[in-house]
């Protein structure tokens, strides 16, 4: 009897210290993220049972609400040097500024990237202008719509839960047709590059599908897939569509590049010499296909060894046998990649030509 009044009592106790932290008020911090320079900085180090590196650090806030207040921070140092962010006088950084009710902390989380990106970004779009005149002015509008639509549109809609595959596909003719167009206009050329380049990302992407589910990837070979499975969205992701997805717009720039480039050539082969048969004329542009098959197969394929390099290394010191190496989902995955992306750029050489020939050739009849 005693003990179950005991246990009862503890119970209630529970319960009641539950309501009682349920109704305390958590001074929840507000985070916001603003640029710093660094005006000093002291390294030192600190003894004890836990002993650590850190810099001393005085700074002046160039950004946001407290723009232009001078703060003292200490900037800690661990073991793993990848994660450190060692600081300098007079580098820019950019800030945690974690406001309480009645204070504040204040961290470097990066250094500030952002006005050398942006200087880069625009030396691009004026080069381009420059050189391209015209043509460079409007491939700078094409560039504009394309961030637009991936950050815009398409991103956002994929973390609504909307089918990524499905979107790429739309997000991709969109891309290619505003792209042609406004560079060509709307003529056979143009007609026939579109169709070129449509056909090839659509055959890159049954060609990955195919394979994937053959050796059955899963999609997941990056660490921020796995990131993806705990957002705050909590959108259940086809991680195997975000793959086919990701190969699709990986390989549209440098199939688009290749269909123009056929459908432009035989144009002028057709312009220069109108009397050349269908066959000759398809010859003709095959030929050129066929030189720059090689060079842009090249750069699918660097491009995505590129971004492979340290975990290629990393394979390489450990000695990892080749039978484990081209078994391993990451490894499948960047193979199946950059070949299912080549691949459907070498058949858009093909059907470019066929439709550029069909179209030059009809509007001579």
């Amino acid at each position: 009897m005693k003990k179950n009044i005991i246990l009862t009592v503890l119970i209630l106790i529970l319960l009641c210290s539950n309501i009682a932290f349920a109704d305390t008020v958590v001074d929840e911090p507000i985070i916001s993220f603003e640029k710093g320079r660094v005006l000093n900085v002291e390294d030192k180090h600190m003894e004890g049972d836990y002993s650590y590196d850190y810099q001393q650090v005085k700074l002046k806030i160039l950004t946001g609400k407290y723009e232009g207040e001078i703060v003292n921070i200490e900037n800690a140092l661990t073991d793993n040097s990848l994660y450190n962010i060692v600081v300098k006088e007079k580098d820019k950084v950019l800030l945690a500024i974690e406001e309480f009710e009645e204070s504040k902390n204040v961290h470097i989380t990066d250094y500030a990237r952002d006005s050398v990106v942006k200087l880069l970004v625009i030396a691009f779009l004026l080069l381009l202008i420059f050189v391209g005149r015209g043509k460079g002015f409007k491939s700078v509008i094409t560039i504009s719509l394309t961030v637009l639509l991936i950050f815009g549109m398409f991103l956002p809609l994929v973390l609504k839960g909307f089918n990524p595959l499905f979107l790429t596909i739309i997000i991709s003719t969109i891309i290619t047709l505003i792209t042609i167009i406004l560079v060509s206009g709307l003529n056979k050329k143009s007609y026939a590059a579109i169709i070129g380049t449509i056909s090839g990302v659509v055959i890159a992407g049954i060609i990955s599908i195919i394979i994937a589910k053959l050796v059955k990837l899963t999609g997941m070979s990056m660490e921020e897939a796995g990131m993806l499975m705990n957002i705050p969205q909590e959108i259940t992701f086809d991680f195997r569509n975000l793959l086919f997805a990701g190969i699709i717009l990986g390989a549209l720039g440098a199939v688009m590049d290749v269909a123009m480039s056929i459908a432009s050539s035989i144009q002028e082969i057709h312009n220069a010499n109108n009397n050349l048969s269908r066959s000759e004329l398809f010859k003709s542009g095959m030929e050129v296909g066929r030189d720059i098959m090689g060079t842009m197969s090249n750069t699918l394929i660097l491009a995505y060894t590129g971004s492979f390099i340290p975990l290629l290394l990393l394979f390489l010191a450990y000695e990892t046998p080749f039978i484990r190496l081209i078994n391993m989902d990451i490894v499948a995955t960047e193979i199946v990649r950059s070949i299912a992306g080549s691949i459907g750029l070498i058949l858009t050489i093909p059907i470019t030509a066929f439709f550029a020939v069909t179209f030059l050739k009809k509007e001579k009849q």
